[in-house]
């Protein structure tokens, strides 16, 4: 489970960078985005999914650990 930093863009956009692989992508989608519930499985535009636990929305920018849904990760 890396751990993934988490901001927003000028365009409101949600940026997901992984330190460890200097991985730095748009979310295209995020299964749960509301102002109750933030979270599940997150498409970014390069393909790639990870998936955080849902929880109440965090302020960005924020740190957490994700796990990575495609490649088997833990």
């Amino acid at each position: 489970m890396p751990n993934v930093m988490l901001k927003k863009n000028a365009e409101g956009k949600l940026v997901f960078y992984v330190p460890k692989k200097d991985l730095e992508e748009v979310a295209v989608s995020v299964e749960f985005d509301s102002p109750q519930q933030w979270g599940g499985e997150v498409v970014l535009g390069d393909g790639s999914k990870y998936y955080f636990d849902p929880q109440t929305p965090p302020k960005f920018p924020v740190t957490l650990r994700a796990k990575r849904l495609d490649s088997g990760e833990e």
